[in-house]
């Protein structure tokens, strides 16, 4: 059984940071694409960032690009994402996920598995 499990969220200031982990198991992390996808009140879920198992570029969406990093650990099957320069417009539930694609990676359709999410509060 597939369980990817988000921490690391929590109220932050704005212009503060953060660093989101994600630990995953019951898959072979290596082989997978993980993304980091976020909602807030209202809106649809969007993409944040995504690392492919192929070892390409890491994707990010234009909101995030230059604040954000993504990275994984295959040893610890774990994904993160660093935020830094962190804006009210961030505040949203971050959601980890998991594909095999490896195009195609900054929508939600091909994503497998999903965690339950990790709340980030940003004030101004």
């Amino acid at each position: 059984q597939v369980q990817l499990v988000e921490s690391g969220g929590g109220l932050v200031q704005a212009g503060g940071s953060l660093r989101l982990s994600c630990a995953a198991s019951g898959l072979s992390f290596n082989w997978w694409t993980m993304g980091w996808f976020r909602q807030a009140p209202g809106k649809e879920r969007e993409f944040v960032a995504a690392d492919t198992w192929n070892h390409g570029n890491p994707a990010y969406a234009d909101s995030v690009k230059g604040r954000f990093t993504i990275s994984r650990d295959n040893g610890a099957n774990t994904v993160y994402v660093q935020m830094n320069s962190l804006r009210s417009e961030d505040t949203a539930i971050y959601y980890c996920a998991a594909t095999r694609n490896i195009v195609r990676v900054n929508i939600t359709a091909p994503y497998e598995h999903w965690g339950q999410g990790t709340q980030v509060t940003v004030s101004s």
